[in-house]
């Protein structure tokens, strides 16, 4: 929902990527080559770490909290070594368990 209909609602598009960690069943990776709020805003030379676009991070969060997916936090960082998209930015969200855990109750079926 949050890769495809709420970044069309806010972005006119889809996100661009959006990845299960191969290590933890509760963290899962969205991608944006060219975040939009990083275009607009303009930041000074001395604070060229800050990623404008983890504002969005608090949306993502907010909605999978709202929703009755609990997280444990929602967290947007640079994706480091990609001259193609210099901004690209992955926002990594991490589930609290028991959303896991009644997921999987949920694909388990009755019984």
């Amino acid at each position: 929902f949050i890769h495809t209909t709420l970044w069309r609602a806010l972005f006119g598009r889809s996100a661009d990527a959006l990845e299960i960690s191969s290590t933890k069943a509760n963290e899962y990776m969205i991608t944006d080559n060219e975040p939009v709020l990083n275009s607009f805003i303009s930041v000074p030379r001395e604070m060229s770490q800050l990623n404008c676009a983890a504002y969005l991070a608090g949306i993502i969060e907010g909605v999978c909290d709202a929703a009755g997916f609990a997280t444990e936090g929602v967290s947007a960082h640079w994706a480091e070594g990609d001259e193609l998209w210099p901004g690209k930015t992955i926002f990594l969200v991490r589930f609290r368990e028991a959303v896991v855990e009644r997921e999987e109750m949920l694909k388990a079926g009755p019984g």
